[in-house]
């Protein structure tokens, strides 16, 4: 069973760049996609971002696409989010998972994290 801890999240101004980690451990992590998915309050779950085993292709949802960039360090197990110009709107709990097959639309999400707490301020 994978476990899977973020971390980085934050209180942030507008406009505003935050960083999060995911730190992956218990399976082979490049072996498997990997993804970023938020939660807003009183709002549904939803895809951000995923990335390959091998970190060659990347996915966005389109409201995040040229502000948002997955990454991943299969060296340290631990996958990235790099999140650019900031708004109240991204305010949400970002939660990391882990995907069945290398490739992200080819299977299932198998493990979540807990989530990382990121607040925009306006």
């Amino acid at each position: 069973q994978v476990q899977l801890v973020e971390s980085g999240g934050r209180l942030v101004q507008a406009g505003g760049s935050l960083s999060l980690s995911c730190v992956a451990s218990g399976r082979t992590f490049s072996a498997y996609a990997m993804g970023w998915f938020r939660q807003a309050p009183g709002k549904e779950r939803e895809f951000v971002a995923a990335i390959t085993s091998s970190g060659s292709h990347s996915y966005y949802t389109d409201s995040v696409k040229g502000l948002f960039t997955i990454s991943r360090d299969n060296a340290k197990n631990t996958v990235y989010l790099q999140m650019n110009s900031l708004e109240p709107e991204d305010t949400a709990v970002y939660l990391c998972v882990e995907y069945s097959t290398a490739w992200v639309f080819q299977g299932g999400i198998t493990s979540w994290g807990k989530g990382t707490l990121v607040t925009v301020s306006s």
